[in-house]
């Protein structure tokens, strides 16, 4: 029998795809990727780093222009560069797209630049792409450019996910975006609808609004942020209020018409009151859906589902040989979840060894302003599960380095188990609350209990004390308040 290709057989370079290959070759594996378009997935080249380069400038633009509160004075009036700003954002990901392209040639691992098929387990057939590839600044070793089929032993699908698109709300490339038009606007709508009031749309929403646009977030639901714990979400609405961002909950989207370059929109309220407005441009943010057309999936029997591959706990699919990670293998839909799915998943077909992920204890975070970030079981959660609970509060505006960084709204909230002191969840909003969630996050993997983090000693001054006396507030013996 022919020795296969390859040990193993990543489709997609995406933060799930590009790490497991990475691992495998640690391993020793002799590795590939198949990509269709870029390296990064869309996390890099436009989701997660972008984002998050748009989202400084815009937090750069906001602090200049209330430079007068820091004791500066600043001449003339502070504009935006919005063309700047996405020039620098594409210049972001293209330097971390070049740094993945690296990483796969110093780790010795085959890009296979085209579209995949599964023809059999350990059987890949690569197309030319309908997508343009973006090749990195540093290609692999060994780069194959041309088309064929190959062999591997093992075979990892990551490829990732794309924006929902509802009917009426189909990208026109004109009034209706999604999140890879909003990325690169040429210049600030006056007018913007933001659909959806998940991470994405709170996060454009954010930038727009800085940028000077009147910004309007409409959610289905009654309230916005619905993963995050209801007191949190509340907070976040009065601060994106504040801010002159109109927020519509418990509202549904009816008939959209396009008018003279600007979009007349139907809403409904959720007492079934009509109101007709209209829009410059219109983001998309409901959500997105797994990449799972085209690759075969069916005719081997690969269990999918509308939300994804069913895996278990190493990843395997239903189908011997055959694994999928990161988005397409269902929610939560987080690079940090996919890069966590990648090393479970190949040290799992290296050893046979692998663990359960227990996916209420991975963190999320937005990145709007106020960001959020969270961990654990909600208030509400934690006493649907049965749970006593004991919660602690503490608002930045009691923190002394919130207050001299002129950012003292938000509060850290965490929740216990009354009866056993064990963290069950922590939930913050204010001010590099994203940086701060990594504490609960190791706390929470531990187990640790009320007891032990108020003998940890923290840093002052420190925004992290807002951590600790959250905790020494859920046992009524807060100092600072």
């Amino acid at each position: 029998m022919a020795r296969p290709d390859y040990d193993l057989i990543v489709i997609g370079a995406g933060p799930g795809g590009y790490v497991a290959a990475i691992r495998a070759a640690q391993l020793g594996m002799k590795a590939a990727v198949v990509e269709r378009e870029h390296l990064g997935g869309i996390c890099l080249n436009w989701g997660c780093i972008p984002t998050k380069a748009l989202l400084r400038s815009a937090e750069v633009l906001e602090h200049t222009q209330n430079a007068k509160d820091f004791g500066i004075d600043v001449e003339g009036a502070v504009e935006a560069n919005v063309g700047a700003m996405v020039a620098r954002s594409r210049k972001v990901s293209a330097q971390l797209n070049g740094g993945v392209g690296h990483l796969l040639k110093k780790n010795k691992v085959d890009i296979i630049w085209g579209e995949a098929k599964l023809l059999a387990p350990g059987k890949v057939a690569v197309a030319a792409s309908t997508k343009t590839a973006v090749e990195p600044s540093h290609p692999a070793p060994r780069q194959t450019k041309g088309y064929g089929t190959y062999s591997a032993k093992g075979t990892i699908i990551a490829t990732g996910a794309r924006p929902r698109v509802l009917p009426g709300l189909e990208p026109d490339g004109e009034i209706v975006m999604t999140y890879f038009e909003a990325m690169v606007p040429k210049t600030a709508p006056e007018s913007l609808l933001v659909v959806g009031s998940g991470a994405i749309g709170m996060e454009f929403a954010s930038f727009y609004a800085a940028m000077g646009t009147k910004v309007t977030v409409v959610e289905l639901l009654s309230e916005v942020l619905p993963q995050e714990d209801p007191e949190i979400a509340r907070l976040v609405r009065d601060a994106f209020k504040k801010r002159g961002i109109e927020v519509l909950t418990s509202t549904k989207i009816g008939q959209i018409e396009h008018v003279d370059g600007a979009a007349k929109v139907q809403f409904a309220d959720s007492a079934g009151k009509t109101t007709e407005r209209k829009f410059d441009k219109i983001i998309s943010a409901v959500g997105v859906v797994p990449n799972i057309e085209g690759l075969g999936l069916e005719a081997l029997g690969v269990d999918v589902t509308k939300i994804g591959i069913t895996t278990n706990d190493a990843g395997a699919t239903s189908c011997q040989g055959i694994y999928a990670i990161g988005d397409v293998a269902g929610a939560p839909m987080l690079a940090h979840k996919a890069e966590h799915e990648a090393v479970n998943c190949v040290e799992a077909i290296a050893n046979g060894s692998s663990h359960a992920l227990d996916k209420s204890r991975i963190p999320g975070c937005t990145y709007c302003q106020p960001q959020v970030a969270s961990v654990g079981l909600t208030e509400d959660a934690a006493r649907e599960a049965g749970h006593k609970v004991k919660v602690g509060r503490f608002p930045f505006a009691a923190n002394g380095k919130a207050v001299a960084l002129g950012e003292k709204s938000g509060l850290v909230k965490t929740v216990f188990d009354e009866v056993t002191g064990e963290l069950l969840g922590a939930h913050l909003v204010g001010p590099e609350v994203t940086e701060l969630i990594h504490g609960f996050v190791t706390a929470i993997g531990h187990e640790t209990t009320d007891e032990h983090l108020l003998q940890l000693i923290y840093p002052h001054p420190t925004l992290s004390e807002a951590m600790h006396e959250s905790v020494l507030d859920a046992r009524g013996t807060a100092l600072h308040i």
